[in-house]
């Protein structure tokens, strides 16, 4: 399949593939088009998405061609801040897979997700202040939620960018893996992410993301909903079933 994203579809998941390895999966118009399509379709039958790139890079940034021609309305319009927010908020958790740069766009493409898996050839790092603009679509506030302020000072402010190890350390990336087997850690992570009740998988993430003033209401209305499910029952009658059978 040509094209800026290819998807493979599975009954628990989905696999999006940035696909424009000539130009290292920079994110231009034509696949920020074919995210928000991938989206629409996530929302419309929840599941999990692995999100990896062609090649060897992830997303080595935006397209920086398209990117010095926009203008003071463009960047009003949050062509990449709209998108990767809407990533954030599907409905059931993200993985980035990540090989080689992550830089600048695809940098802020990954903190979106809910989980990164790297290799130890992973870059991750925001140099948009070396090219006279900002980190704008969610470095500039949800890399301090993910990493704490000093680091990402570092990186938004000094042109940090730090390697597997340095990532893996502040738990920016979750794993590191060989590039080899970068698919296959995304599939066993879904594998045990889709193994929990799949409505209490969303209701945990969209409490998770809440703030804090929804809290504690937020947790006792979705709680009251997931009492309600056959699946709650099903699963703790199984539970103690199980317990009964232990001597």
């Amino acid at each position: 399949m040509n094209g800026p994203l290819q998807v493979d579809e599975y009954d628990d998941r989905v696999v999006l593939r940035l696909n424009r390895p000539e130009v290292r999966n920079a994110i231009d118009v034509d696949m920020v088009k074919a995210l928000h399509e991938a989206c629409a379709a996530l929302e419309a039958t929840p599941r999990v998405a692995l999100l990896i790139g062609s090649g060897r890079t992830f997303a080595a940034g935006a397209d920086i061609a398209e990117l010095r021609e926009r203008r003071r309305e463009d960047a009003l319009a949050g062509i990449n801040s709209g998108l990767f927010d809407r990533i954030h908020r599907l409905p059931m958790p993200v993985i980035a897979l990540l090989d080689g740069y992550a830089l600048g766009g695809g940098a802020e493409l990954a903190y979106a997700c809910d989980f990164r898996i790297g290799t130890p050839a992973t870059r991750i790092g925001n140099p948009e202040p070396g090219l006279g603009i900002l980190a704008a679509a969610g470095a500039s506030w949800r890399l301090k939620e993910l990493v704490g302020e000093p680091l990402a000072k570092e990186i938004l402010l000094a042109g940090r960018v730090l390697d597997a190890e340095e990532a893996l350390a502040v738990r920016l990336l979750n794993e590191v893996v060989a590039a080899v087997d970068l698919e296959l850690a995304g599939h066993r992570l879904a594998d045990r992410i889709t193994a929990q009740a799949p409505l209490a998988v969303r209701l945990t993430k969209a409490v998770l993301h809440a703030p804090r003033d929804a809290h504690p209401l937020i947790d006792d209305v979705a709680q009251a909903v997931l009492f309600e499910t056959q699946e709650k029952i099903d699963r703790m009658t199984a539970f103690l079933e199980r317990r009964k059978e232990k001597p």
